[in-house]
């Protein structure tokens, strides 16, 4: 049975404050509510986004024929092998745990933050360090550390030898990785992660739905030989054009409707 890691244990920073003249205390909102208030407005963007992305792929599957390229079979392949891996054998915690408190600490030090203690082990792990936001606790929902690995590993090696007849491997690599990424998101989500508590459940979920389908189809962008950044772009905004005329016309009938 699979268990969730531990949360990132951190150490706060006090900072001198100006001091104040007596009287009563400021009102304060707490951080929680604004990050909920952003994520209702972060709805209409992820929904924008879902339908540029599944237009382009279905655009892309069908008249490009990107379903006959290599590259779609060998990702969809490595994908399906950890499918079946994943609901039929051993779930490898250890490994996800590990990479789970990776990427913590990568992105504690992309953030400027130290990181002093690293521990992993089956029954979870957790990162000691002088800095944490949103973006270090979720970073492990939406940031594919083993398949970014990856294709580091690929990059380096090309400098030094012809890896190219390796391509398509490197589509399985990633996509059994992808596939290993997803699932295990996916089924942390649902256990009540302080991760994602610490920062609203709510935030957090939109967040790493956002994050991840904007990693997708930077993914299918570059698989596709067909799609550019430029024609997912004028996807992105002729659908945004959409919402926003279908929000103004929203609008303008509930003013009709005020008047009467």
């Amino acid at each position: 049975m699979s268990r969730r890691s531990r949360p990132i244990k951190t150490r706060r920073v006090y900072v001198a404050a100006s001091r104040r003249l007596a009287g009563s205390p400021p009102l304060m909102i707490p951080t929680r509510w604004v990050k909920f208030l952003f994520a209702i407005f972060l709805l209409p963007v992820c929904a924008i986004l879902t339908q540029t992305f599944f237009t382009v792929f279905a655009r892309a599957t069908i008249t490009q024929r990107l379903w006959a390229g290599q590259e779609f079979w060998f990702f969809s392949l490595g994908a399906v092998l950890w499918l079946i891996a994943f609901i039929g054998l051993p779930r490898p915690i250890l490994l996800y745990v590990f990479g789970h408190e990776l990427t913590h600490a990568v992105w504690i030090w992309l953030m400027g933050g130290r990181v002093s203690r690293f521990r992993v082990g089956r029954d979870g792990g957790h990162v000691v360090t002088n800095r944490t936001n949103f973006w270090i606790a979720l970073a492990p929902y939406f940031f594919p550390l083993y398949s970014i690995l990856a294709i580091a590993i690929y990059g380096v090696l090309s400098f030094f030898y012809n890896v190219q007849p390796y391509g398509r491997l490197l589509y399985a690599v990633i996509g059994a990785t992808w596939a290993f990424h997803l699932t295990f998101t996916c089924s942390m989500i649902p256990k009540n992660q302080t991760d994602l508590r610490d920062h609203g459940t709510f935030f957090s979920v939109a967040v790493i739905y956002l994050m991840n389908l904007g990693l997708l189809s930077v993914m299918l962008i570059v698989a596709s030989p067909h799609i550019t950044f430029v024609s997912f772009g004028a996807d992105l905004a002729k659908n945004l054009g959409n919402f926003s005329r279908w929000v103004g016309d929203l609008s303008d009938k509930f003013v009709q409707g005020a008047h009467h």
